[in-house]
């Protein structure tokens, strides 16, 4: 694996828990910037961009779940941090989850938010994906507009989805085609069980990606773990109802510190 310096924002009390997310597929750390502005200033709060993302280096190769997770884990090591509450959305869950399952020592608390429980390529939307692993540069706007648009219910406030648009596009085709070639037979289901942390599932009521079926296996497999559904929410929840988003995250993390009081 190659070595990978990922661009990261921070804001909160740098004494506070720390709280480390990881956003998904083509989009970057504004991906919880919603998210950010309702976050209390007690909550460390660390997002960083994945490889391939954003304004993060884009090597060639190396979008396997193993360099993804591995980067992460390299970056709680390079922070100093002890132990974090990770959260993941969508390719991020899979990226928490392999951080989870290898380094339980590392993590306090873990949320998987837009989860997949069963590998891509056995869910009917992955036809729609598909064409991803074919791209080539430049990406045209239209691709990036409707897989974005395809994450939601709602409509966003004025000029935000186009800004997440805008952060896909920073993205090049060989890192379009790494990501959804690499992911699409990932199977992590044998190896839940070995998460310890305690774990909360975020699930979008209307998620087109991600079918209940899918959180309720993960609630069955994390011991110990809770299920919220964000009732008429689609895979983005954390855009669509980030104050909410928010405050189930510092709920958590709240509870997540408590536990380790008496470990």
């Amino acid at each position: 694996m190659n070595e990978i310096t990922l661009p990261y924002v921070e804001q909160g009390d740098p004494s506070g828990v720390p709280l480390l997310m990881i956003h998904g597929a083509t989009d970057s750390w504004r991906s919880y910037q919603p998210v950010l502005a309702h976050l209390p200033a007690h909550i460390r709060a660390i997002v960083v961009t994945q490889r391939g993302h954003g304004d993060a280096p884009k090597p060639e190769g190396g979008y396997a779940l193993d360099d993804l997770a591995g980067d992460v884990a390299a970056l709680i090591d390079e922070l100093g941090l002890d132990q974090v509450v990770l959260v993941g959305h969508s390719l991020g869950s899979l990226v928490a989850s392999r951080v989870a399952i290898d380094r339980p020592g590392r993590l306090a608390g873990l949320v998987l938010a837009g989860a997949f429980a069963h590998p891509l390529s056995a869910n009917p939307t992955m036809e729609e994906v598909r064409p991803f692993t074919e791209l080539e540069d430049p990406v045209p706007r239209e691709v990036a507009h409707e897989f974005q648009s395809s994450t939601l219910t709602r409509p966003l406030p004025d000029g935000m989805l186009d800004g997440f648009v805008n952060e896909s596009l920073k993205v090049p085709a060989h890192v379009w085609r790494g990501i959804f070639g690499n992911i699409t037979d990932v199977d992590l289901s044998g190896e839940l069980g070995a998460i310890t942390a305690p774990t909360l599932i975020l699930q979008g009521g209307a998620d087109v990606f991600i079918p209940q079926s899918d959180s309720d296996m993960l609630l069955d497999a994390i011991p110990g773990s809770r299920l919220i559904v964000y009732e008429g929410a689609g895979h983005a929840l954390h855009w669509e109802q980030p104050e909410r988003f928010a405050t189930d995250l510092a709920e958590f993390s709240r509870y997540s510190a408590g536990l380790q009081l008496f470990r």
